[in-house]
């Protein structure tokens, strides 16, 4: 056992050892405890460290039942969308993936990322964190700092268009590193929690996939949309749309029924972006 791993160990005079009150050590049992009655049905593997839990899984695909859920404790490679690197140091983060089978059509996957999206946002406050919005299309922000990223991959039938299967991944910066965040993500970066208690890690596993189970049960039916809508920070900001190389400065409107960002460009012209990156602009974030 280490500190690394989020356990933290303090001397007892004339007792020897023993873990502190706030240990934060993330184990399957530690996870399947507060995961109540989806505790037989979300099986829960977690490793000390690899290069990606989304690699990992996607290897695994065709031998794992749905829900299958890695957990590292450091990941070495984490990526997050656009091939970008996500930072994974051990002891601070919850860097996890999920198996999925789903039922839907390739052009319908993006609702797997948005839906996560609302899982982690109250996931989060349930466990006392400020309010939790959504930037589109896949991080969530605590007080203006990206404090989670979400990567979904899968894979498409070409017979049928629909999808084989997805792994969802979900990378939440539980607590500020020791010495903060690198300094590349300095400015954007920030943690869900201000300090460690009990289980923190643990307990947030348990209660995304418990309200993410809960949201992907009744996936079509979009339930979740208006809430993911409700969340949007990026609705009335003027933001760069960045696109094939290039960048358009547009006017968000709305997010739509299909959680499509729908922006109004500067010549007038409407879009609805089903995919893609938008950074808001300084001026709108003043």
């Amino acid at each position: 056992m280490d500190r690394e791993e989020g356990h933290d160990i303090e001397a007892v005079t004339n007792r020897g050892y023993r873990l502190a009150e706030d240990n934060d050590a993330v184990t399957a049992a530690g996870v399947e405890r507060y995961l109540g009655d989806l505790a037989g049905r979300i099986p829960v593997e977690v490793v000390d460290v690899c290069a990606s839990t989304n690699t990992l899984l996607k290897a695994r695909a065709a031998e794992l039942s749905p829900w299958h859920t890695v957990i590292a404790r450091r990941q070495t490679g984490g990526r997050g969308r656009m091939g970008r690197s996500f930072c994974s140091p051990a002891g601070t983060g919850l860097y996890m993936s999920i198996l999925l089978r789903p039922q839907l059509a390739a052009e319908e996957a993006p609702l797997i990322t948005t839906a996560a999206a609302v899982a982690v946002c109250r996931a989060v406050e349930s466990l006392g964190s400020d309010r939790a919005e959504i930037k589109w299309v896949n991080d969530v922000l605590i007080r203006g700092r990206k404090i989670c990223g979400i990567l979904t991959e899968a894979g498409v039938s070409v017979e049928t268009g629909m999808l084989d299967w997805a792994v969802l991944g979900v990378g939440i910066n539980v607590l500020e590193p020791a010495g903060g965040f690198p300094a590349e993500i300095a400015d954007i970066a920030g943690a869900a929690f201000p300090r460690r208690e009990r289980d923190i890690r643990a307990r947030l596993a348990a209660a995304f996939l418990r309200r993410f189970y809960e949201i992907y049960a009744a996936l079509p039916d979009r339930a979740f949309v208006a809430e993911y809508q409700t969340r949007s920070c990026l609705v009335g900001k003027r933001v760069n749309v960045l696109r094939g190389g290039g960048t358009r400065v547009a006017l968000v409107l709305a997010v739509d029924d299909a959680c499509r960002l729908v922006v109004r460009y500067d010549d007038g012209t409407e879009e609805a972006l089903f995919s893609g990156e938008v950074s808001v602009r300084p001026e709108a974030a003043l």
